[in-house]
């Protein structure tokens, strides 16, 4: 394949980036239609090169071999998320900001950065919505609990679980990012309280009111459920029988299965188990988790015919790519893998571009658990930080800048929220580079 099969994967990316800012209307009314189009469009173009079968074959391996567990997991702590209810009267001042930015970025890696952005997302809106300067606050929020926070378990960041489901081991992140990922949360909370403070310090006095209702949490029931589906997670990954249905060519492996059953059956237990008032309370509803599925499902539809050119590998059209991440004995160059891993993650979701660069490193997870620990560790870091560079980077940076807005947030548009993020974040990612400090990443 060459690079033109990859232009409706661009159309896509392009589309998400600019309807929302030219033709809002337009495209909250039709983004379905839109991503479809695309996909259709990847679709039609590898059957005119590779025929009809090929093409079935390869759009069953997107959905059910990569797209399904992605979009199950999100849709169970979305939905057992949603059913946590913080009550009470939350003052946004600096430091109540900075504690329920710090709990998040604590429990992402725990409940996953869905589950964790989906139960603090709205008490912090309602706490800084009278706030006259509050969309810093977000953008903050969506880096460290929808992004930074999830770097230490497959449960905390959707490409960890992709490499969790392609062999590496649960607990492998935790033991080797937790320095790295400590030292990045800290310095964005020292940014944010210094920002923060800045701010509110210029904001009217009369704007802060004193709490009238103590914090309450309710809902308890779900974060039993929430410990129900890591027990689901680590039930796949111990429990191996060997049995599979294969479907084209995609093997679909029966503990994969049953876990996702079972995550889907979670879900449906928190909307049984969880009083409507609370929910309501919340401001649940499902259009921000439908938005991410069909435009994921669009993504991983289109990105196809990109995968397959990197899979081409030197005599594909990124022979490039693979020339810039290894010298020519094959060894690779973890600084480059970190930055082409975070900067294209940042534009083809984090999740897809995990399993692209796991794959170039050569896919075995064994391997890069142990003599390539290096590598591993920088596609890592570079998926899980940089997808905070952008809406699309994440799944649930599209959630929250999504429910931000319906809470009453003027979010900043995607090239906005671009150029905030990226001067928050580029220049941490630089010296993570040149960390003396416990180094991941060496230099060649």
């Amino acid at each position: 394949m060459k690079l033109p099969f990859a232009l409706p994967f661009a159309g896509l990316l392009l589309s998400i980036a600019l309807g929302p800012l030219l033709f809002p209307k337009l495209w909250h009314a039709h983004y379905g239609k839109i991503a479809a189009a695309w996909s259709a469009a990847a679709l039609a173009s590898i059957a005119w090169l590779a025929g009809g079968s090929v093409m079935l074959a390869a759009f069953v391996h997107a959905m059910l071999g990569e797209y399904l567990s992605f979009i199950v997991l999100l849709f169970a702590l979305y939905t057992v998320a949603g059913g946590i209810l913080v009550s009470g009267d939350i003052r946004g001042t600096p430091w109540n900001n900075a504690a329920i930015l710090a709990l998040g970025t604590a429990m992402a890696s725990i409940v996953g950065t869905t589950g964790a952005a989906m139960i603090l997302i709205r008490p912090l809106i309602r706490a800084n919505v009278s706030r006259r300067y509050n969309v810093h606050v977000m953008i903050f929020f969506i880096i460290l609990v929808a992004n930074v926070g999830g770097a230490l378990s497959p449960l905390g960041d959707p490409p960890l679980f992709i490499g969790f489901l392609n062999g590496v081991d649960f607990f492998w992140t935790t033991r080797n990012l937790w320095i790295q990922t400590a030292i990045v949360a800290g310095l964005l909370l020292a940014m944010f309280v210094a920002f923060d403070l800045w701010r509110f310090r210029s904001e009217p006095i009369d704007g802060r009111i004193e709490p009238a209702e103590p914090v309450r949490i309710r809902g308890l029931v779900n974060f039993v459920l929430i410990a129900a589906v890591i027990g689901c997670i680590l039930l796949s990954a111990s429990w191996r029988p060997g049995v599979a249905v294969d479907i084209l060519g995609t093997r679909l492996e029966l503990q994969n299965l049953l876990r996702d059953g079972l995550l889907v059956a979670i879900a449906l237990l928190s909307l049984w188990w969880t009083q409507d008032e609370h929910r309501e309370a919340n401001g649940f509803t499902w259009e921000p988790i439908r938005e991410v599925a069909i435009l994921f499902a669009g993504i991983f539809t289109a990105i196809i015919p990109v995968l397959a050119m990197l899979d081409a590998g030197r005599n594909g059209a990124f022979a490039w790519l693979l020339t810039a991440v290894t010298d020519r004995g094959g060894t690779p160059h973890e600084v480059a893998y970190f930055w082409y891993t975070g900067v294209m993650s940042a534009f083809l979701d984090n999740a897809p571009t995990y399993l692209l660069f796991f794959k170039l490193a050569g896919g075995d997870a064994r391997e890069l658990m142990g003599e390539l620990a290096g590598t591993l560790a920088a596609i890592s870091m570079g998926a899980v930080y940089m997808g905070a560079l952008t809406y699309i980077g994440n799944a649930p940076n599209f959630m929250v800048a999504a429910i931000a807005a319906e809470g009453g947030i003027r979010m900043p548009s995607f090239f906005g929220y671009l150029l905030r993020a990226g001067a928050i974040l580029v220049p941490l990612f630089l010296l993570l580079t040149f960390l003396p400090v416990a180094p991941v990443l060496k230099l060649h």
